[in-house]
């Protein structure tokens, strides 16, 4: 297979744990014979230092003349911290959504058993766990009008669903559960919000079509204490932008580490795979970016496009780092001087050889020659 893939690495640690993605394509594209080429361009904090805006119309170009994105982090703090800051990164990445069409967020959360005891959670209430959270990411009130008094004390965000935008991300939802373990669960306010009516309503026509899948609803506030307190309870989990917004950084906590949640991000004609962590400008340069989630990200790139085969052996590969402790220090107890590239410099060795991969693990941990 031949594709033309968009590479936005954007700010702090988005190029270090991009890198390691791009790597881990490299190695899949020679194991089975394909053909991979990446074309970047900057967003964010970088691309308004650039050209003042945080998503170029080249970018965009770029984006939408390849066959999908990976995408790495934006934000700096001196936006973060300046609240009278007209342009900010986030604005290219609201605007790239909405540009591409990029309706439905899909996070999956996962316990690795093997990183269980990093979880504040109790070993009990997580292992097992298995969620993907569909998460509408076009409308509702990040997308709505917003207003601000003229003496700047009364401020207004309006978030409004049609039925349209509710019933493509349900349908997705459905078809999800059906390859699991079919159940869908609506997260709303519906019993505040006139909002979470309509997605009540529209998920309720929606569930009509796939008898094999259960139905069930939880108010936001409730879905949030039963995400730490029975997290297994979820299959898959349906709702609107900020509510999937919060309830999926909340879900980030059930693994151990929010390094490890990969997205992608699709639409009718487009897709963009990311990484749900931040830039996290702290660590930038200094090998203790966490590159998993970005890997993970390409593995949902390639079952974006029917590659299972291809998916599973970086899934596979991150399992295996995982279980012998080359990760970065936050994860490791173990080792204290695995840095992000020699996480993904396994992860590639481990696809190309995963039959016979032969690692010295005192020399890698000691920063000499990784192969035997």
């Amino acid at each position: 297979m031949k594709l033309n893939i968009a590479v936005l690495p954007g700010d702090g640690i988005g190029p270090e744990v991009t890198n390691q993605a791009i790597k881990a394509l490299k190695a899949i594209a020679m194991e089975f014979d394909h053909t991979f080429t990446f074309t970047y361009a900057p967003v964010g904090a970088i691309a308004i230092d650039q050209t003042g805006n945080p998503l170029p119309e080249k970018t965009l170009d770029v984006c939408e003349t390849t066959d999908a994105i990976l995408f790495g982090a934006i934000g700096d703090p001196k936006y973060d911290n300046d609240p009278s800051a007209k342009v900010r990164p986030e604005q290219g990445l609201l605007r790239l959504r909405k540009s591409l069409g990029l309706y439905a967020n899909i996070r999956p959360v996962k316990a690795y058993d093997t990183l269980i005891d990093k979880s504040p959670l109790k070993k009990h209430i997580i292992k097992g766990t298995d969620i993907s959270i569909y998460r509408e990411l076009t409308g509702g009130i990040y997308f709505g009008k917003k207003h601000l008094s003229d003496d700047g004390n009364v401020a207004s965000d309006l978030c409004e669903y049609s039925r349209e935008e509710i019933e493509r991300i349900a349908h997705l939802a459905f078809k999800a559960a059906q390859a699991r373990k079919h159940k869908v669960t609506l997260v709303d306010k519906a019993n505040v919000l006139e909002s979470s009516r309509l997605w009540r309503k529209v998920v309720t026509d929606v569930a009509a079509n796939y008898k094999d899948v259960e139905l069930d609803f939880l108010f936001v506030d409730n879905a949030a204490m039963q995400m730490i307190l029975n997290p297994k309870q979820f299959d898959v989990i349906l709702t609107e932008n900020m509510f999937g917004d919060i309830i999926s950084d909340e879900a980030s906590v059930i693994g151990g580490s929010i390094g490890l949640l990969a997205s992608a991000s699709v639409g009718d004609k487009y897709a963009m795979f990311e990484p749900i962590h931040g830039s996290y400008p702290q660590a930038t340069g200094k090998g203790i970016a966490n590159p998993i989630a970005s890997i993970l990200s390409a593995a949902m790139l390639l079952e974006h496009f029917n590659l299972h085969t291809e998916a599973d052996l970086i899934k596979t590969a991150v399992e295996k780092s995982l279980r012998l402790h080359i990760t970065i220090p936050d994860l490791n107890t173990k080792y204290d001087n695995v840095t992000t590239e020699k996480v993904g410099d396994f992860i590639e060795d481990y696809i190309l050889h995963p039959n016979d991969t032969n690692l010295n693990f005192t020399n890698i941990h000691l920063g000499q020659s990784t192969i035997i």
